[in-house]
């Protein structure tokens, strides 16, 4: 999880207005998966920095080599991943926002 830590002394309205600002929503999740998958947007947005990298250059190495066919073998790893995904949403999201509530109880 990225984003900055708790601040001393917050007061609760603070810290809710802080979580709010801060926390992701499955549906949008859903809509970069949906139209950005193959880049791995959704894990990015979900906090999920290493494996969105992988997942990114995978998919353009990937893309890069389909002249010569090879590239199909990774396109295929990335939809069977992408379809794992669309499981695992809502997880990484709660994960996600579990993380903003836990750095604002330190």
């Amino acid at each position: 999880m990225s984003g900055p830590g708790p601040i001393p002394g917050m007061s609760d309205t603070a810290a809710m207005m802080h979580y709010d600002a801060n926390k992701r929503s499955v549906l949008v999740a859903y809509i970069l998966w949906f139209f950005l998958g193959w880049f791995a947007a959704h894990r990015f947005y979900a906090g999920r920095m290493t494996s969105g990298l992988v997942m990114l250059a995978i998919s353009l190495i990937s893309w890069a080599l389909t002249f010569i066919a090879i590239g199909y073998l990774g396109l295929f790893v990335i939809g069977l991943w992408l379809l794992v995904d669309l499981f695992l949403i809502p997880g990484m999201i709660r994960d996600y926002n579990r993380g903003i509530i836990a750095s604002l109880g330190r």
